[in-house]
């Protein structure tokens, strides 16, 4: 098992007049691009580790208070956008969103969108462990995650107290060498997350999350199914999810028929190639042409699908309309 490298950066590098210019810097390099000030100027400090863990990262924040602020020209300026899990041990601070206050206590999470504007009031210190998600990951774990952000997840108990506690064993060092795959403490904290906000249904809570992956999993492929060579790793890897995660959630959603993802990905195929086969515009391209073009390469592996799966040869099917 790869270790991953952890990133630090610390005011300790840089003259006490221009610690807090640093940070913002920092903060803008190892998150995103956020203002940030301190009640404690003159005497600031800070510093931030962070580590990937999959298509987690951990990030840990220890240092002064200080006030942070994501900003209308950050947002404009950002490239990419993530959703943060953010638990705070030592004493309580507030964060605002959607016109949501949530006053946390210590042990509490709370969840945050990049792609809006929010604050922190770091009170006392900073000292946080700060959960960088991709969007998708979020969006496939929780079908509502945008109406979960600014909520207190209550750290002491039922699933939130479960989530905090895992949260709080997390840590950059632990993340650079994991004590198991970064896809299964993945899943983990996925789960743990959607129990949490699962406002007292858990199990409706984690099918519904089940069936937004599933979706997203099959838009995903059905946008790239004619890319020769496509894999689940692949789609899985973009979406931000372990394959493992994508296997099972085509094998098993309630309501929706069991696939797998080689069997999805030959339906598209399929679906286009009868689409061309069927439509005198595309009678200028042969065979292997059509089959290129729905991303199988081999012109005989192309015929033999069409038979499997469309009951006839491509051109059969064309001779047919």
């Amino acid at each position: 098992m790869s270790n991953a490298a952890i990133h630090r950066w610390s005011t300790d590098a840089v003259p006490a007049a221009q610690r807090l210019d640093y940070w913002v810097g920092a903060v803008c390099e190892g998150f995103l691009e956020m203002d940030v000030t301190s009640p404690v100027a003159a005497s600031f400090g800070a510093t931030l580790e962070s580590a990937p863990l999959g298509p987690i990262v951990v990030n840990q924040v220890r240092g002064s208070a200080q006030d942070v602020y994501r900003t209308r020209r950050a947002i404009a300026h950002s490239r990419n956008n993530y959703f943060y899990l953010l638990c705070k041990t030592d004493s309580a601070w507030v964060a605002v969103q959607d016109g949501r206050s949530a006053r946390l206590l210590p042990g509490d999470a709370v969840l945050v969108d990049s792609r809006r504007l929010y604050e922190f009031h770091l009170l006392q210190s900073a000292d946080t462990i700060s959960l960088e998600l991709p969007t998708a990951w979020v969006d496939s774990w929780i079908p509502d995650a945008g109406d979960q952000v600014a909520r207190r997840i209550d750290g002491h108990a039922g699933w939130g107290g479960v989530l905090c506690g895992f949260v709080r064993q997390l840590s950059p060092e632990m993340a650079a060498k994991p004590p198991m795959p970064a896809e299964l403490l993945g899943d983990q904290l996925g789960g743990l997350l959607a129990l949490a906000t699962g406002r007292g249904h858990p199990d409706a809570a984690t099918r519904g999350a089940r069936a937004a992956l599933r979706r997203r999993v099959l838009d995903a492929t059905r946008e790239r199914h004619a890319e020769p060579g496509l894999t689940a790793a692949s789609v899985a890897r973009v979406l931000g999810i372990s394959e493992r995660s994508l296997h099972r959630c085509l094998a098993g959603c309630e309501g929706e028929g069991a696939t797998t993802f080689a069997g999805a990905l030959a339906g598209f195929r399929m679906a286009a190639a009868r689409r061309m086969l069927g439509d005198a515009r595309f009678d200028r391209l042969g065979i292997a042409e059509i089959g290129y073009r729905v991303g199988l390469t081999d012109a005989s592996h192309f015929v033999r699908q069409c038979r499997a799966h469309l009951g006839a040869t491509p051109g059969e099917l064309r001779r047919r309309r």
